[in-house]
């Protein structure tokens, strides 16, 4: 007669079978593992410092000579533009920097003090003024802390008049990439590789329609829905939030044609994944190896400003990043399509690129 059936040595088979299956599944490791690592690369990156956080200049009329003039140049979360005095106060009234920095001396006072910093910003650099007060008071706290004297500066305030910033206007084009590129994306890659693994495709293939125009089929009704959904979107942050079309209807209309220009290149990379996966447990793999590193690298969530400045030159080269910064750009700086032509040809780069390795790789079957 056999003995007893042991549950425990029946459980720790099925452990080891369970266990060694985990191990070998490419998703179980990617998401449990890697993801987890960019994760703390991305947020060790902003916490380790190195990024410049806020965007300020000095305006012409400061006092260079003066030391807290050079210690405020000093401050490593400050990056400094440059420029003419009609360039700086362009950029001011679009947002592209928090305030004009005037360090100015005051007149000889026995109690008062030495200098005002004054602060000249507008309604569109609202987002980022507190924490550059902060940064500027903490720091007059310290330099009187070292000093003989009761206050070595003041910081002062003066609102001009600027188009108002609203934190709609930063998250709306970032959720519109993010949108565009994930469904893009994925919606690519998983219904063509359906298609190949069901033999659609193949059979598609066999007739006289030529694959450029079974992929331009699937491509424009990809477009269509990406382009309604952009919409609704546009749509929805502009009527319930109050987000800024600087120009109406053409900054509209403009976004559209940038929406167009990113599905078009995120489709490509879709179409190269389902072509080259093995399986259909890849995808999410492959898919995120593309999308991941951009959904925190390209200003969607947060500005990418914060990120140190090594990493400036790669990021701004990524697709993603290109189109949330020409949709900031048109929306509310109110650039038009050929203001943001730098961004607009790193799109085209990637597009020519990614459909460069898709015509290969259909001549390769």
């Amino acid at each position: 007669m056999s003995g007893q059936y042991n549950q425990w040595t029946a459980m720790w088979a099925i452990c080891r079978a369970t266990l060694r299956a985990i191990f070998k599944s490419p998703q179980a490791i990617f998401f449990s593992l890697f993801f987890p690592i960019v994760l703390i690369m991305v947020f060790g990156a902003l916490t380790g410092g190195g990024g410049k956080a806020y965007d300020v200049a000095f305006d012409a009329k400061s006092d260079t000579t003066s030391n807290v003039y050079f210690a405020i140049r000093s401050i490593s979360a400050f990056d400094i533009h440059r420029g003419s005095e009609a360039e700086l106060m362009d950029q001011l009234k679009k947002g592209r920097i928090t305030a004009l920095i005037e360090v100015r001396q005051l007149p000889a006072n026995t109690t008062g003090a030495q200098y005002d910093i004054h602060l000249k910003t507008t309604s569109a650099s609202q987002k980022d003024l507190p924490a550059v007060q902060a940064l500027l008071k903490s720091f007059v706290d310290e330099i009187t802390a070292k000093t003989v004297s009761n206050k070595v500066a003041t910081v002062s305030v003066e609102e001009i008049k600027g188009r108002p910033y609203h934190m709609i206007d930063f998250y709306l084009p970032g959720m519109l990439g993010f949108s565009l590129i994930g469904s893009a994306v994925f919606g690519v890659a998983f219904v063509f590789f359906t298609l190949r693994e069901t033999l659609v495709l193949k059979r598609m293939f066999a007739t006289p329609v030529r694959k450029t125009f079974i992929v331009l089929g699937e491509s424009i009704a990809r477009v269509a829905f990406q382009l309604t959904t952009s919409v609704i979107l546009i749509l929805f942050g502009t009527f319930f939030y109050h987000f800024t079309l600087a120009h109406g209807f053409v900054t509209f209309l403009e976004l559209l044609v940038l929406s167009f220009l990113g599905v078009t290149v995120f489709m490509g990379f879709g179409f190269i994944i389902s072509s080259v996966a093995k399986n259909q447990n890849v995808i999410p793999i492959y898919a995120n190896l593309f999308m991941f590193p951009q959904y925190f690298l390209s200003g969607t969530f947060f500005p990418k400003g914060l990120l140190p400045e090594s990493m400036q030159a790669i990021i701004n080269y990524l697709p993603l990043t290109a189109l949330n910064d020409a949709m900031r750009k048109v929306s509310f700086e109110g650039m038009h399509l050929l203001g943001v032509g730098k961004e607009i040809t790193i799109l085209i780069v990637w597009c020519l690129l990614a459909y460069s390795i898709l015509i290969r790789i259909f001549r390769w079957e």
